[in-house]
């Protein structure tokens, strides 16, 4: 590793070069990186409601759609509004009263439930179906296209329209996000770094590596905005670390090395091995979440490892670089540490660990209840601001018309008109259905089939399927509206084996099954894995059991606390703090044990050794935490996008919680169990006894 450090000190200007051009490609690829903002669409291929969105681009040319209801217009004023839309690109159809009577059928005639369908006092709706699915920028372009050409008395709801709006909302906050997290974050570092200057080249160098990260996306195709809105906090906030590291290892190598070239090389090499050694768990953490079948995880974990390794890339190559070549200025604004050393508060702790572990005890009985019992939502537009153009339709369509949610049912186009008829009057008898719409509600003795326009035919024909549309009081995501797909699928079942019912709420639906297996096998993996390398670091039987529980413990208090301040978490909230706390926290944990057995190899007693290792260790430990903490909280309070404010304030709060287990709970576990990791870890007693105790084990056992 020095060869590698004397070349980086060597080859300086030109390392800070790359690193610098090495923007150019990372922008292109980050521009030609699409960002998906469907949640939904991360649910496996292979299921029914995924199946069904396929089958309804292929064979109907109609992937998402929108209800569209308009305000106080005449019969004619209608038609001319649907005739815009539908000239919309990425429009494939429009359906509404209007269009299925051409204007020349009374409305007389038209079955009643139709007609209320699809009229509500002065307010006329209609379903505009989209060529794409959901969140396709075709369709999105196509939302924002319609709201610019009709008027103000046109309300468009329904998942794409939310979806647009998140998106807009998503890209105009980004920026933000970055600027707030690096103000907070080097107001930390100034107060923990010993130069005023030198923060600024933490964050450059961290910038660099984000900018990477973000470009190196390209290869994946496309990411979700939940990721890219969480990469740049998190990888600031997981990251920083290192470059702490690598100042506090060149400082260190200065007193051994008057060249501060041969400093910098020395430092250099002992960072490589401390930073990778700690990014491990991170990465473990962050790769567990690529085994969910809910491929939203294999995109956060994949992108989110990738981070990891290029901030410890650009911790080792171009901070070194920037610091050797601004050395001077670094010097000139060099100051005297700004946070206390926490002597007293280390000697205060490590004095009374009898109370902390007690107190410990105490909240594992609450903090196991509330997190066993915190209110979870799967529906996110449900914490987006009131004032959204979607979120206003999506409430119009509940007050006026008593619709939270459009199931669309697909059954073969072959089903004879008694079985259609006689299915959608079972399905209407579902509680919660306020109505059913299909071709076989339009046909009948007084409107023959050959007076249907051919373009409702064929929004609600084609040869291989017919389609059903079932509009339902009950919002998405609601234990109701369950029920509700799981009778429509049981009616279903009994006419046509081979139906699929799709929509957001079946999908939904999906999710919350789907969710719930993959987070208990991804909370079983992350933790198994970040207990095996501490095994394998620690060659220790004891302390993985240790380290892990008293982060688990933290992660449970993180989660609990939802519950008794009545906070409603989103539905992936338990597997991100499941992973990234125990993955980027459990580092604190490993810092204080590998002083607490430098210590006690030396021959310290428990006591003494564990003082040390907190003392020695609190400072960076509550660096660490405090520079998580300003990465994420920023985000937490300014984001309106109710998905990114929840994950961010638990991750600063986690961050808080894990920095006040580990300072206080973690040496009082030390304390007591003390000779059980002595005995079944090594490296924790000095050579001589460990010596002797193998002489007289090998004694014993030839005797």
């Amino acid at each position: 590793m020095l060869k590698f450090g004397e070349f980086i000190v060597k080859h300086k200007i030109l390392i800070l070069l790359v690193g610098v051009l090495l923007i150019i490609p990372a922008a292109i690829g980050y521009i030609n990186t699409r960002v998906n903002y469907d949640i939904l669409s991360y649910l496996p291929k292979d299921i029914n409601t995924m199946v069904g969105q396929d089958i309804l681009k292929e064979d109907f040319g109609q992937g998402g759609f929108s209800l569209v209801m308009v305000e106080g217009m005449t019969d004619k004023e209608v038609a001319d509004t649907a005739k815009r839309i539908e000239e919309v690109d990425h429009v494939a159809s429009v359906l509404c009263w209007q269009s299925m009577t051409d204007l020349n059928i009374p409305a007389e005639i038209l079955p009643d439930n139709i007609y209320d369908f699809f009229n509500k006092g002065d307010t006329t709706m209609m379903a505009v179906f989209f060529d794409d699915t959901t969140s396709a920028d075709g369709t999105l372009a196509a939302i924002d296209t319609m709201r610019e050409i009709t008027s103000e008395q046109c309300f468009i709801s329904g998942m794409s329209a939310i979806t647009g709006d998140m998106k807009h909302l998503s890209d105009s906050e980004s920026i933000i996000y970055a600027i707030i997290a690096v103000i907070l974050t080097s107001i930390v570092l100034v107060l923990a770094m010993d130069s005023f200057l030198i923060p600024v080249f933490f964050m450059l160098s961290i910038g660099l590596a984000i900018v990477w990260n973000l470009g190196t996306n390209f290869v994946m195709g496309e990411i979700s905005f939940l990721t890219q809105a969480l990469a740049l906090v998190l990888q600031l906030g997981v990251t920083m670390d290192y470059s702490i590291f690598l100042w506090h290892s060149y400082k260190e190598q200065q007193e051994h090395f008057s060249d501060r070239n041969e400093a910098m090389a020395h430092a250099i090499a002992g960072t490589i091995v401390s930073v990778v050694s700690s990014s491990v768990t991170t990465v473990a953490g962050f790769l567990a979440m690529c085994f969910m079948s809910f491929t939203l995880g294999l995109d956060l974990g994949i992108v989110m490892a990738k981070g990891v390794v290029c901030g410890v890339i650009a911790c080792v190559t171009v901070l070194p670089a920037m610091i050797l070549i601004f050395d001077r200025a670094i010097e000139r604004t060099s100051h005297k540490d700004l946070l206390p050393a926490f002597s007293r508060t280390a000697a205060f702790i490590t004095k009374h660990t009898g109370v902390f572990l007690t107190a410990a005890v105490v909240l594992l009985i609450p903090a196991v209840y509330g997190n066993s019992n915190y209110d979870v939502y799967y529906k996110l537009d449900s914490t987006l601001p009131a004032d959204l153009e979607s979120v206003i339709a999506n409430t119009k369509l509940e007050e006026d018309f008593n619709m939270n949610s459009t199931h669309i049912l697909m059954v073969k186009s072959d089903m004879d008109a008694k079985s259609a008829t006689n299915m959608m009057n079972e399905i209407k008898s579902v509680d919660g259905v306020k109505l059913t719409l299909g071709f076989n509600s339009l046909v009948g003795p007084a409107i023959p089939e050959e007076v249907i326009p051919d373009s409702v035919k064929s929004v609600l024909k084609s040869d291989d399927w017919q389609l059903i549309m079932i509009g339902s009081e009950y919002p998405v995501a609601s234990d109701e509206v369950n029920q509700q797909v799981t009778r429509i699928n049981d009616i279903v079942e009994k006419y046509d084996e081979g139906a699929m019912l799709i929509g957001e709420a079946p999908a939904t639906k999906d999710l919350i099954e789907i969710t719930n297996r993959d987070f208990k096998v991804v909370s079983i993996l992350s933790i198994a894995a970040i207990f095996l390398i501490i095994a394998l670091t620690f060659k220790s039987v004891s302390l993985p059991v240790i380290l892990v529980a008293v982060i688990e413990l933290a992660i449970m208090i993180n989660l609990g606390l939802a519950y008794f301040m009545n906070t409603e978490l989103p539905f992936i909230a338990s597997v991100v703090i499941g992973t990234i706390q125990l993955g980027a926290t459990v580092d604190y944990a490993i810092l204080m044990t590998t002083r607490y057995r430098t210590e006690r190899s030396s021959g310290k007693d428990k006591r003494e050794s564990v003082s040390i290792a907190l003392s020695s260790s609190i400072k960076s430990i509550i660096t660490s935490a405090l520079g998580f903490f300003a990465a994420t909280v920023g985000v937490a309070a300014y984001s309106e996008i109710g998905l990114i404010s929840s994950l961010c304030v638990l991750l600063c709060r986690g961050a808080l919680i894990s920095m006040v287990i580990v300072v206080t709970v973690l040496p009082s576990m030390f304390m007591v169990f003390d000779g059980v990791i002595c005995r079944t870890s090594s490296g924790f007693l000095p050579k001589d006894k460990t010596d002797k105790g193998n002489k007289r084990n090998k004694i014993a056992f030839n005797h």
